[in-house]
């Protein structure tokens, strides 16, 4: 069974499956080696205060969370080969396909919800 990330106030689905990266090696590897991201898949890694696209072969969507999952920085269709700073308040991140966020209209402070 999945686990969906969802918008908490409207109850929107954002994504039906999130993979929380568990381990040091879960962490380190992230989505590098894969060839896409399917739309309705999301990886959470946390705790996290920043990120690199290095050696990735897609662009995707960033969007870092404090501890309560509130939105504090979000980044779309950020490219292969960048270094991403979520700022001091983040938590934990969400990587995700491009242009999920634009299409689920998130913004910062929205508050997210990880299950059912």
């Amino acid at each position: 069974m999945s686990t969906p990330l969802s918008h908490k106030t409207t109850g929107k689905v954002i994504v039906n499956s999130v993979t929380k990266a568990r381990t040091i090696l879960e962490r380190m590897v992230g989505l590098l080696g894969k060839k896409e991201i399917p739309n309705d898949f999301t990886l959470w890694i946390s705790p996290c205060k920043s990120i690199h696209t290095f050696f990735m072969k897609f662009p995707i969507d960033v969007l870092f969370v404090d501890k309560q999952l509130c939105i504090v920085s979000l980044f779309n269709s950020v490219p292969p080969g960048k270094i991403i700073f979520g700022g001091f308040k983040s938590h934990s991140v969400f990587e995700m396909k491009a242009n999920l966020l634009k299409q689920n209209q998130l913004k910062k402070g929205d508050q997210l919800y990880v299950g059912y």
